[in-house]
């Protein structure tokens, strides 16, 4: 392991203790660690899409639109070697939330997710993807 020393105005320091302070951290090298695994895995996926991930896709819906569910099920379907859970809730009268948990290469994710949020009716639909170490045979993959 390394020890890295950085400097960093008054104010910074405040508002990362701060930051920490708010999720938990009870020590600044764990906090720094997990902000730089973050940028580094998106980095990561940003620069090669066909790095495995995991992903979770959540958006809500109008369940009155014309066939929406039966559109939203069937994308699932037609997709179930990525979609590997999903769960839904009913917000409103109108509205459900579902959330879909996601697992393959980031491109295929990510494009079944653009899919999903852009069908007529789907709102405030977002997609967080999270990195998983490369390895040479997913055990996602398989068989």
């Amino acid at each position: 392991m390394q020890r890295l020393t950085i400097s960093l105005s008054d104010e910074l320091a405040e508002d990362f203790d701060a930051w920490m302070r708010q999720r938990g951290y009870t020590s600044r090298s764990e906090a720094m660690r997990d902000m730089l695994r973050r940028e580094l895995g998106e980095r990561d996926l940003q620069q090669d899409d066909n790095q495995p991930c995991v992903a979770v896709l959540s958006y809500v819906f109008d369940h009155h639109e014309r066939q929406l569910s039966s559109r939203l099920t069937s994308l699932q379907h037609d997709h179930h070697d990525l979609a590997v859970a999903t769960m839904h809730a009913h917000i409103s009268h109108e509205d459900c939330v579902e959330t879909v948990l996601l697992r393959g290469r980031a491109a295929e994710v990510s494009a079944f997710a653009n899919t999903v949020i852009a069908e007529t009716g789907v709102r405030h639909g977002q997609v967080q993807l999270i990195p998983l170490a490369a390895s040479p045979t997913p055990t996602w993959r398989r068989v």
